[in-house]
């Protein structure tokens, strides 16, 4: 814990009006500021709470160059409240405020903040499964999302091809985020080749849903492994997008949207952002032409990011 002869400072006024109004950088560096705390000394109360931030991202983060919104990020900032001696949420709740902002005018489906919640949940769910996720390399993952004839998100089937980095693995998380109002217990996992479903958890408020795929088999390291799943789905309202978040670089990704012919979109456009707090980027017109009503994207090396495809209905 912080030294008391660091707390020395008091909070201004400017801290006071910043927490109450934002934006999130304005009142993080006021914190920082009114407790007298060097980033360097930030940085290393951060790791005594077990979080690992480097006194840039810090910088970035209080100039408000870059917002924190990967998971450990998003960790740091309820670290940082306790440390800064800040209201509980108050920084977290402008970091969403500002997401949500940044967000006006985007065909998001989801909110800046409900993804930040989803995050923290993700998280939770895998570690009541004991996964860690740095174990296996994404060499390909194809993915095919089915809207139905209601416009609902129906099913999806996902294809991995994946290279143990260790030895012993032997299973995958399957994750899936319906859309809102979706019932994740009515959700189905089908096991479709090379795997057999495990243990599934879920969480009701973000319609997060994780699944074991056990191979039936341990890997060592520098194999190669195939397998297929499904998601049968079919749960919420009207969908608007399909989007998939990359944590780590890897390989080939392809997304196929089919749609049912009896509910077809007036316009489709692919999309890419750095983060789920950045702008939207490298927007891409796609035609729903042929008797699949298909559209898809490709992406030849995977980066971390989001990949995703939109549409609008009449």
């Amino acid at each position: 814990m912080p030294h008391a002869t660091e707390y020395a400072h008091v909070p201004t006024a400017e801290l006071d009006t910043a927490l109450r109004g934002g934006p999130f950088h304005v009142a993080l560096r006021a914190a920082i500021a009114a407790r007298g705390l060097p980033l360097q000394r930030v940085q290393h109360h951060l790791s005594r709470h077990g979080v690992k931030v480097g006194v840039t991202s810090l910088s970035y983060w209080q100039q408000g160059a870059r917002r924190p919104q990967r998971p450990e990020s998003l960790r740091a900032v309820r670290a940082l409240e306790e440390i800064l001696q800040l209201p509980d949420e108050s920084l977290i709740r402008l970091l969403a405020e500002a997401g949500e902002r940044a967000a006006a005018g985007r065909p998001a489906v989801r909110s800046y903040r409900s993804l930040i919640e989803a995050s923290d949940v993700l998280d939770r769910l895998r570690a009541e499964l004991g996964w860690s996720p740095d174990g296996l390399h994404t060499l390909g993952h194809h993915e095919c999302v089915h809207i139905g004839a209601r416009r609902e998100l129906a099913s999806r089937e996902a294809h991995h091809i994946v290279r143990a980095h260790r030895d012993g693995l032997d299973r995958f998380l399957a994750v899936h985020h319906g859309d809102p109002g979706c019932r994740p217990r009515e959700i189905r996992v089908r096991a479709l080749e090379n795997c057999r479903t495990g243990r599934v958890r879920w969480d009701q408020d973000t319609g997060v849903l994780v699944a074991e795929l056990l191979f039936g088999t341990r890997l060592r390291s520098g194999d190669t492994f195939l397998f297929r799943y499904g998601i049968e789905d079919g749960t919420a309202g009207a969908s608007r997008e399909y989007l998939h978040r990359f944590g780590f670089p890897g390989g080939q990704y392809a997304l196929q949207v089919r749609f049912d012919a009896a509910a077809l979109p007036v316009r489709c456009h692919r999309f890419t952002q750095h983060s789920t707090a950045a702008p939207r980027s490298g927007r891409h017109e796609l035609p729903v032409t042929g008797p699949h009503h298909c559209v898809h994207v490709v992406e030849p090396r995977i980066r971390p990011g989001v990949v995703g495809i939109a549409w609008e209905w009449e």
